[in-house]
């Protein structure tokens, strides 16, 4: 006898173990879940990977992720107020949007600055940033990224580039930890570092 499972299942297994926050334990665990519960958990978790599979999509005016080429966010004409939030990832945008305290438009940058990666300023859309300066009549620019090594880079080159459009440039304040990020901050937390931002 062996105690492993049967070919596609020890498939599935691995797939799920690679899914942050899982391990070889908790996606065994998981999968024996989906497996009992199929009518009720894995067929309508299916039908919706096959829907998001097929429809999502990158904004392609922020880059949040959207079913529509503009997310709601952009779409949003009360929120062209003249405020930009800058942030490393759609997860950093989401947590953003769940403490409710900023009425602006974002723009995903989808990384940090990285010699040793070899991520640079086109890497990020920094480019494009600056092109939405203008086009969307851009007062701030409000940089909310992760307070580390690679986040402080990032804003300090962002803050440079803007200099000579004349936009305010302010990022995040108290309630941010050094090290910390944005996903996995409380939304209180969040919102007293949105309210108290500074000046770069």
């Amino acid at each position: 006898m062996t105690d492993r499972p049967p070919g596609d299942i020890e498939a599935l297994i691995a797939l799920m173990a690679r899914l942050p926050g899982l391990g070889p334990r908790s996606a065994r665990r998981a999968v024996l879940h989906l497996l009992r519960k199929r009518a009720q958990v894995m067929d309508p978790l299916l039908r919706s990977l096959k829907a998001v599979a097929e429809g999502a999509r990158d904004c392609q005016h922020c880059g949040n992720i959207s079913d529509s080429p503009v997310c709601p966010v952009c779409a949003d004409p009360r929120r062209q107020n003249g405020e930009i939030c800058v942030v490393e990832d759609v997860a950093d945008l989401w947590a953003m949007e769940r403490a409710g305290g900023f009425r602006g438009r974002y723009h995903v940058l989808g990384g940090t600055l990285s010699m040793l990666d070899a991520v640079g300023p086109e890497d990020l859309g920094i480019p494009r940033l600056i092109e939405r300066l203008q086009a969307e009549g851009v007062r701030e620019v409000i940089l909310a990224l992760n307070a580390t090594v690679e986040g402080a880079t990032t804003a300090h080159y962002i803050a440079e580039a803007m200099a000579p459009h004349g936009v305010s440039v302010t990022t995040l304040a108290q309630g941010v930890p050094m090290g910390g990020e944005l996903d996995y901050l409380d939304d209180g937390t969040i919102a007293a570092a949105l309210a108290a931002r500074r000046r770069l």
